[in-house]
């Protein structure tokens, strides 16, 4: 009988299960596309049911249940801090204390793990384990990676104790080699300038990140002397007197708005050149940082390969830098490096311990199936579903549904595209997407303000058939999960002459002949695409291409702000029906808005949904 493993990540952001049997991602997904709520920290009692439904198994047929962290040692963790911190903060203890202890504290989280499975009535509960935070982001990029062997670099806000971690990977073995621990933290860093600017704590640093290229770095220097004391091989200690969460349940405090001239910005209110400034700032300190762990972790391991993971790693332009510098001939980021993969990694870790061999790498590819490892939907369920609700649709044939929905994106219409199994991880990668034509100059703010609702300075990915990328993007190695920005090629740069624009008036530019997804810097989040990775998507670029000469599309994820990623097709055609999209290809089935019935809710679906 295979060897069927349980991983779990869950009560504190984005809590997601997967299972893999003999060493091989089988199924993955984040609770919040089930129970609809961003960043959902329960626990995952749906995604569990999935993964085993996905596998045809009940929990006896599963030999093992891992949870991503050590709570105990968390716990030591917070008792360390406050202690540390006292008298200040005592509210912010006192406030804590019974998340922790208690029947249903998470001291207790392995007794509630099993409890919860219990609860499901899926069969007796395996012996269920707990691995070190670290350890799960560890193994969960190099186990599935395609590498034989390679170094390992770990960066996130904090697990138990440690922030950042270097690991060897050789085989089916992981050493750790070095490890910087709490509070000085290179991801509690970047969301303290997250929370400075007016954007909320784990999921607003996408927004921090994107806001970079609108300034100007003239705080680094400030970042450098005051704040992080840097050495050459990568490690830093922060000067705690200007962070404030150690404290509290905020991340500066006023050393800090002393510092960058005033208070934090209010969320939701005009961003100034001030917020433009402070991003430009700490994305390049963090991109210092990065490249100096890169170099240190060649050297300790000397090896030519790099596996990234922890939310640090979602830093696509800080890959990018990395890439670009040649510190590495390959580097691979796990597609769910934040705390979701953590479950991944987890199961992964007993998976190395029961000398599980990694089969994959014979085939020259990763193990992640192209992150295709959520729930799909066949044509009879969504059939029955259009049927049943009456919904005007038209069901084609794979060729007539692609070259359809490629006539209408060349006609400048914006497609929801819902094919196969959904995305594990925070990417849309061609299975949950919102697709649309990159060479329109109005596209970008079309998108962010009449299909995303969102701010309206966030850029938009390409996504390129990958022989194509040379001839849009420098783009040295290929980037199935799209976390890696790279600059658009000369070739199809169009800027005549340097721009006197600045702020959010650079958005008014156009630089390049894919205006749609070339940032202000004449960057881009690319995706590369490949039959393999995801043959539907490869075959609507493929038929764009053929129609328009550009191998390029628009792609970012089936959702509006504040909302998880689409999972079933009624959460597709709800997000269609709310927001502007055109089109919709559901399966075989497509939709036009112009023939559906008026929409109507019995309140403002916007005001329910809380901004991330």
């Amino acid at each position: 009988m295979p060897d069927r493993i349980i991983g779990i990540s869950a009560f504190y952001h984005d809590s997601a299960a997967a299972l893999i049997s003999d060493g091989v991602p089988v199924a993955a997904a984040q609770e919040e596309r089930f129970s609809r709520r961003r960043h959902d920290s329960s626990f995952p009692s749906r995604a569990v049911e999935y993964c085993l439904d996905e596998a045809g198994v009940s929990l006896e047929d599963v030999s093992a249940v891992a949870y991503y962290e050590d709570p105990r040692l968390k716990f030591r963790r917070v008792l360390a801090t406050f202690a540390g911190a006292a008298p200040t903060g005592f509210t912010s203890f006192r406030d804590t204390l019974p998340a922790w202890l208690g029947s249903g504290g998470k001291l207790r989280t392995a007794e509630i793990v099993r409890a919860e499975l219990a609860a499901l009535g899926r069969g007796r509960v395996p012996e269920t384990s707990v691995r070190r935070h670290h350890e799960s982001h560890a193994v969960s990029a190099f186990f599935p990676s395609p590498f034989e062997s390679a170094a390992v670099l770990c960066i996130d806000g904090v697990g138990e104790w440690a922030t950042t971690t270097l690991w060897h990977g050789r085989g089916t073995e992981l050493r750790p080699l070095a490890e910087l621990r709490f509070p000085h933290s290179l991801g509690l860093l970047y969301s303290a300038f997250t929370y400075f600017c007016g954007f909320k704590v784990d999921s607003g640093e996408y927004k921090l990140m994107g806001l970079a290229p609108y300034g100007r770095p003239r705080y680094a220097s400030l970042i450098r002397e005051r704040l992080i004391d840097l050495k050459p091989d990568g490690s830093f200690r922060l000067d705690m007197r200007y962070f404030a969460y150690l404290r509290g349940q905020v991340m500066t405090g006023r050393g800090f708005e002393k510092l960058f001239g005033g208070p934090r910005r209010t969320p939701e209110s005009p961003l100034t050149e001030r917020e433009f400034d402070l991003a430009a700032s700490v994305q390049a300190v963090t991109e210092e940082v990065v490249l100096r762990l890169a170099r240190t972790a060649r050297e300790r391991t000397g090896e030519s390969r790099l596996c990234l993971a922890g939310g640090v790693a979602l830093n696509c332009v800080a890959n990018g830098k990395v890439i670009d510098a040649g510190v590495f001939d390959e580097v691979w980021i796990q597609p769910a490096a934040g705390d979701a993969g953590g479950a991944l990694g987890a199961a992964q870790a007993v998976a190395m311990e029961r000398g599980v061999r990694r089969d994959h790498l014979g085939t020259g590819r990763d193990a992640m199936s192209g992150a295709l490892l959520g729930p799909a939907y066949d044509d009879a369920e969504i059939a029955r579903y259009l049927e049943s609700h009456g919904i005007p649709h038209r069901r084609l044939d794979e060729a007539a549904l692609v070259g359809a929905v490629a006539d209408g994106l060349a006609e400048g219409k914006i497609v929801g595209w819902f094919q196969g199994r959904m995305e594990f991880g925070p990417r849309a990668l061609g299975a949950r997407s919102i697709i649309g034509d990159p060479r329109n100059p109005a596209m970008q703010s079309a998108m962010n303000l009449k299909i995303k609702f969102r701010e309206s300075f966030r850029p938009f990915a390409p996504a390129v058939l990958e022989p194509d990328a040379k001839d849009y993007f420098d783009l040295p190695q290929s980037s199935p999960y799209m976390l890696v920005v790279s600059q658009v090629a000369a070739a199809q740069r169009t800027e005549a002459a340097h721009t006197t624009a600045t702020g959010l008036d650079l958005l008014k530019v156009q630089r390049s002949t894919i205006p749609a997804v070339t940032h202000v810097d004449h960057s881009a989040r690319v995706q590369t695409v490949t039959e393999h990775s995801n043959a539907p998507f490869h075959r609507l670029l493929t038929a764009f291409k053929e129609r328009t000469g550009c191998p390029v599309l628009v792609n970012t994820s089936f959702n509006v702000r504040g909302e998880p990623i689409v999972n079933t097709p009624h959460d597709a055609y709800t997000c269609f029906m709310r927001t502007d999209i055109d089109m919709l290809a559901l399966g075989t089935f497509l939709l036009e808005k112009h023939e559906q019935p008026a929409w109507t809710e019995t309140s403002d679906w916007r005001e329910e949904i809380p901004l991330d």
